[in-house]
């Protein structure tokens, strides 16, 4: 039976694929309705749908009372107060970069980590991953400095870990220690030689060996701080190492490496393949997600990497995005199964794109705004 949109309920069954001005299909043949299908087919004014007289569940269809809809687009109005949170939490972050900065000036002369000032700097931002959008997070490489990048890197990496750790399911006392653990990950870089961290051309091996060093000189400087947990102490040695036991420093796999330590991996890699550094330019979000996916059982553990890949369904919805071609448009529509390759509506025409269907495009940037 032909239907409004408006009439829809979840459960529905397309019969017919609905195509978009560009005649690719928008969504297809077969597909079992759900809100967010209905959602996009009323967004952008298809007039009618052909769908089963059953249900998903075998049950009668009864098409809902059609609704009268104008000709303008539905327009939503924006979460001020959301808005407001994202803003505090930025000029937050900003300051706790700042902050950390100094205290990472300590360490480069020696000084012990100071614990009390760098839960002083971080508790609060920590905290306030709970009212923030998911979006704020996985944008940060949005608001770094490419000179001041180790800063920027471990603020971040602190934040997105500890986001990961609650969207996991850890308790917040667990997930702040994750992000604390993320936080000190890098603390040992401030043992290396600043000209090898801040040279734009590629490393030596004598180079690279020095930077690969990084995390046991990080767990040097905490193993003996009796105020920080042996997990996060452990995270921070192993936040290199991966489960195919290809890491660095010890080469260990599996459960051999502590579960804060796998969370600071995925968090790690997404920040520093994300962001703009001296010697390389930053890679699309989008592309980085990819790469995680496909290392999700050699390098990383899956159950993370769900977790970080479920996570990006909420996030990007409605994002506005650049595609590789340099057309623009926004998020409308995201299969959990491959989220790098969203629906997406460009700005000009209101055409509707799958870039499931489209493999030579894809996101090459992704804004929280």
């Amino acid at each position: 039976m032909r239907v409004a949109p408006s009439q829809l309920v979840p459960g529905c069954i397309l019969l017919m694929e609905v195509k978009g001005k560009s005649n690719r299909p928008i969504i297809v043949k077969n597909t079992v309705l759900t809100d967010k299908h209905i959602e996009i087919l009323e967004k952008f004014l298809v007039e009618s749908v052909e769908v089963s007289s059953k249900l998903s569940d075998g049950e009668e269809f009864s098409p809902k009372s059609s609704v009268h809809r104008n000709d303008e687009k539905i327009e939503f109005p924006p979460d001020v107060r959301k808005e407001k949170n994202e803003l505090s939490f930025m000029a937050n972050y900003k300051k706790a970069v700042t902050a950390f900065k100094k205290q990472y000036q300590k360490w480069q002369n020696s000084m012990p980590i100071d614990i009390p000032a760098i839960r002083k700097i971080m508790i609060p931002l920590l905290e306030q991953i709970e009212t923030i959008p998911s979006a704020a997070i996985y944008a940060l490489h949005e608001h770094g400095e490419k000179r001041d990048y180790i800063y920027y890197h471990c603020v971040a990496v602190s934040l997105t870990s500890a986001y990961l750790g609650k969207k996991m399911g850890y308790s917040k006392g667990e997930w702040l220690q994750i992000g604390l653990a993320g936080l000190l990950s890098d603390c040992g870089l401030a043992r290396i030689d600043a000209d090898i961290l801040l040279k734009a051309g590629p490393l030596t091996e004598s180079e690279y060996t020095a930077v690969k060093n990084h995390p046991t000189y990080s767990y040097r400087m905490v193993e003996n701080l009796p105020t920080i947990t042996p997990g996060v102490k452990l995270a921070v040695l192993q936040h290199h190492e991966r489960v195919d036991g290809y890491g660095y420093p010890l080469g260990i796999s599996k459960e051999k490496i502590h579960q804060y330590a796998k969370v600071v991996a995925v968090a790690d890699m997404y920040h520093a393949m994300t962001s703009e550094r001296l010697y390389r330019k930053k890679i699309s979000p989008f592309k980085v997600i990819e790469e995680i996916q496909r290392e999700r059982y050699l390098k990383f553990d899956s159950e993370i990497v769900d977790c970080f890949l479920a996570s990006i369904d909420s996030l990007t919805l409605g994002a506005k995005v650049i595609l590789s071609d340099n057309t623009s448009g926004e998020i409308v529509f995201i299969n959990p199964a491959q989220p790098t390759r969203p629906m997406v509506r460009i700005a000009e025409s209101d055409e509707i794109i799958s870039l499931e269907q489209v493999p030579e495009l894809y996101i090459e940037k992704i804004s929280a705004s």
